[in-house]
């Protein structure tokens, strides 16, 4: 894993956005007063942005610079991707399409009966074009599999044959992103041309060439089975080798399933919830009442590099026989129980709250032991 992966996991996202200050956007005046925003947690590299006032490309952890309120746009060397999405701390590809976007304010039920985006989020996994950008930006990447510690890679390789290709008058010049899932992983389909076109090999390797055809194979002499080999000759049964290996070394979105797209989106999404759930801490984080002490009890919401600033808060007692949920307030960040059991009882209370400026929920619990 890389050094910068590990402490972005160590440390709260705004300490992390704040060492990200030096990032170069390649555009824009660079001034300090620019907000640091990332694509992904593990970052999607190589993207060229741009926004009303700033533009270049992606980091290595997939940053770049904006100001808030102005929305930005991706493109994949010549090719675009998306645009008015609005710029944030994080971005991810479900906040590419406004259809997407506006169904993540509206959070789902999970099996607690509490609010939860990652309800959403999953359900949203259904929508087409999420899917069709996701797999073919996974098909880009430099490596064939995104590891867990590994952002998604866009090398200047890549990028310049990709770029090559849009200006080959036999190729396509654009992808259409919102058609169905069959007719955008067609064989023919304009994204496995471009695909097929490009080789993810270092330039000159033997692969990256165009493979021999059916007649040169079939004109070519079969290998000896006794003798020497001439050098000088090209046997049929390597040139159908080299054909083969050229051949399976070309990607197309077949290999790029839905599922693989729906896990890798699952993974960053998680990621940035975890992130963002370790700026929040419930004081106290456990408690012990007497059975006896029956006035209300408080446990509060902190937020470790400032105030908590919430839009909405739920608060729920797995055993309310024991322990009983008075109140809850946003505005104060905190919720009221009441103790109501014997002692030896006890509960624990989830506290489920959404911060301001985000879809995402975050809970923590606390137990409470009746003595």
């Amino acid at each position: 894993m890389k050094l910068v992966h590990l402490a972005r996991q160590l440390m709260p996202l705004s300490v992390a956005l704040m060492l990200a200050g030096c990032l170069d956007s390649g555009g824009g005046s660079g001034s300090d007063d620019t907000h640091v925003g990332q694509l992904h947690f593990q970052g999607v590299s190589g993207l060229t942005y741009q926004t009303a006032s700033q533009s270049g490309t992606t980091d290595l952890d997939g940053r770049f610079r904006y100001y808030p309120g102005e929305t930005i746009s991706f493109r994949v060397g010549d090719l675009p991707i998306v645009g008015g999405v609005p710029a944030r701390d994080y971005i991810t590809f479900l906040e590419f399409l406004e259809a997407t976007r506006n169904a993540l304010q509206t959070p789902g039920v999970d099996d607690e009966g509490l609010s939860s985006h990652s309800v959403t989020e999953e359900a949203l996994f259904e929508n087409s074009t999420l899917m069709n950008i996701s797999r073919f930006l996974l098909a880009l990447n430099w490596s064939e599999n995104v590891d867990d510690d590994e952002g998604i890679e866009f090398r200047e390789r890549v990028i310049n044959q990709l770029n090559q290709a849009l200006s080959d008058p036999g190729l396509p010049n654009q992808v259409d992103f919102t058609v169905s899932i069959s007719e955008f992983t067609a064989e023919d389909s304009p994204a496995n041309q471009l695909l097929a076109s490009i080789c993810f090999y270092p330039k000159g390797d033997a692969l990256c060439s165009e493979p021999p055809s059916e007649s040169e194979i079939e004109d070519a002499p079969v290998r000896p089975i006794d003798g020497e080999l001439d050098p000088d000759i090209d046997y049929k049964e390597d040139l159908q080798a080299l054909r083969d290996r050229i051949l399976q070394g070309r990607r197309d979105l077949t290999e790029f399933d839905n599922e693989q797209a729906r896990n890798y989106l699952r993974r960053e999404l998680g990621a940035i919830t975890r992130t963002l759930s370790r700026q929040y801490y419930l004081s106290p984080e456990d408690a012990v009442h007497s059975a006896s002490d029956t006035g209300i009890q408080t446990v509060r919401i902190r937020k470790i590099d400032g105030k908590p600033q919430l839009i909405r808060l739920q608060a729920q007692s797995k055993r309310p026989a024991d322990i009983f949920i008075h109140a809850e307030n946003w505005q104060a960040s905190e919720v009221e129980y009441v103790v109501d059991g014997p002692k030896g009882g006890e509960s624990e209370i989830l506290v489920n709250f959404q911060p301001e400026g985000t879809y995402r929920w975050v809970r923590k619990q606390i137990r409470v032991l009746i003595d």
